[in-house]
């Protein structure tokens, strides 16, 4: 069984493939992996025994249908996965697996893995789109248009104003995401209580060790201290309120009563299974659901930050799941509205009809001054 009908509507296939159920095996491999080849480094296991262990993480084939029914009654990916690792070696390297390690050690790490992965997808998406608006608003700087406050009909603004905005909110969550995934995007190891005990006093090297084999930053262990995740999982959901904005603006301005600007004309896209004559904020639609589902899922993440002790019972198991779902709202997000900054069609005889209707001038204010000091800030 798959639910594609339902995960890709929403989500790129690249991000849909940073977290499908073959990379998170992978992943979980990699870590093991990584762990023996550290080991052996500082003195802690032989050569040939983390030899051993590193082959059968790379030889090892996994049925993830299996492992998921294994996973719901063991209640971790790590049993199951380090009992089949086990049972493909002998002696020694039988035994020195996950050799000081813990279930959630593999589950933070793995998610870590993915959530670097993911923003790198993501940020491409967002500096697209900001690329785009950055380039419409300097060609509209000048134009007047009608702007509107409370839905109604206010004073006038430049219509390259709106774009700058866009521009900015995108821009602006995209540097708190990159930030917040560069700061707090950890390896994970402490082991049974989070004390890295049993490793001879080698366990900071071995994090150290597996944090530059696996590509993420070094780190104390961190499992009842979820503070990153929260950033991470809450930057996410600003960047698809951001994203939200524009689809927002976008879809009121296309409005037939407005017509001042439409997405892009794509074959497949906004049409109706009713009505022939419809040409749907498609685009749109995607990021506003979106940003309607990732307030709760950036709260559930918040909910989760009291976790008792020194790990926890529930809260960290229920991050993975909605800091996938987050960046796969993000990346189809991102990546629709990418597209419709690219080739939004502007009417500018809608706007200046609309502007003259509305019978208030074309006195933009300042708005060229505004505009250009938001692209100056993002400029890349």
């Amino acid at each position: 069984m798959t639910d594609l009908l339902r995960s890709r509507p929403v989500a790129t296939p690249t991000m849909l493939a940073v977290f499908d159920d073959n990379a998170t095996i992978c992943h979980a491999l990699a870590f093991e992996a990584a762990l023996s080849r550290a080991e052996v480094a500082v003195g802690l296991i032989a050569a040939d025994v983390g030899q051993a262990i590193a082959d059968a993480c790379t030889t090892l084939a996994i049925d993830p249908v299996i492992l998921a029914d294994e996973m719901a009654l063991a209640g971790t990916l790590a049993i199951p996965l380090v009992a089949r690792l086990r049972t493909a070696l002998t002696g020694s390297a039988a035994e020195a697996v996950h050799k000081g390690a813990t279930s959630q050690d593999v589950a933070d790490t793995v998610l870590m893995m993915q959530i670097r992965a993911g923003a790198t997808l993501l940020l491409a998406d967002l500096d697209r789109a900001t690329a785009a608006l950055r380039d419409k608003a300097a060609r509209h700087a000048e134009t007047p248009a009608i702007g509107r406050t409370l839905l109604q009909d206010a004073m006038p603004v430049a219509f390259g104003l709106r774009f700058a905005h866009w521009m900015a909110g995108i821009g602006a969550a995209a540097e708190r995401l990159r930030t917040d995934v560069v700061e707090n995007a950890c390896v994970q190891f402490g082991g049974a209580a989070g004390t890295r005990a049993g490793l001879d006093g080698k366990g900071a090297a071995v994090a150290a060790r597996i944090a530059a084999d696996l590509g993420l930053a070094r780190s104390e262990p961190w499992h009842a201290r979820r503070i990153g995740i929260a950033a991470i999982g809450s930057s996410l959901g600003i960047v698809i309120g951001a994203l939200g904005k524009m689809a927002r603006d976008i879809s009121l301005l296309s409005q037939n009563a407005v017509g001042e600007a439409s997405e892009p004309a794509v074959a497949g896209r906004g049409g109706s299974s009713a009505m022939a004559h419809k040409r749907n904020p498609t685009g749109c639609q995607v990021a506003l659901s979106a940003a309607t589902r990732a307030p709760g899922l950036a709260a559930a993440l918040l909910g989760g930050l009291p976790q008792e002790q020194e790990r926890g019972l529930g809260g960290w198991q229920a991050e993975g799941p909605v800091i996938a779902d987050l960046f796969l709202l993000a990346s189809g997000a991102a990546a629709a509205m990418a597209d419709v900054a690219e080739g939004l069609e502007i009417n500018e005889a809608a706007i200046a009809r609309n502007l003259d209707s509305a019978g208030f001038g074309t006195d933009i204010g300042e708005s060229v001054a505004i505009a250009c000091a938001l692209i100056t800030r993002y400029e890349r």
